[in-house]
């Protein structure tokens, strides 16, 4: 299994993070079967580009509420990691819970 589960849609709160808030955040190591997606479908056509983080964050968004992380922003990054077979990807974690 690639991940913890798949998800339809966020189960926690808006948290209103902006693009450069979410910048601010240091990327961190996170195992890709702790997540849970918030995605249930995935544009192939980002997952087979070259340069699909020419106009997005390098690191996938990864909201951490209730004890559960979930994948909000980088399905594909994390598809292709595991198509890469790594176990692990580095992502920025916003933490909810505190």
């Amino acid at each position: 299994m690639i991940f913890r589960g798949v998800g339809e849609g966020r189960p926690y709160p808006d948290h209103g993070l902006t693009q450069s808030q979410w910048a601010k955040l240091p990327p961190q190591q996170v195992r890709l079967d702790t997540l849970t997606t918030v995605k249930r479908q995935l544009d192939l056509a980002s997952l087979l580009d070259d340069d699909s983080t020419f106009f997005g964050d390098l690191f996938p968004h990864v909201v951490s509420w209730q004890g559960e992380l979930y994948l909000e922003d980088g399905l594909h990054r994390a598809l292709r990691a595991a198509l890469q077979q790594r176990q692990v990807m580095h992502a920025r974690i916003y933490a909810m819970d505190r």
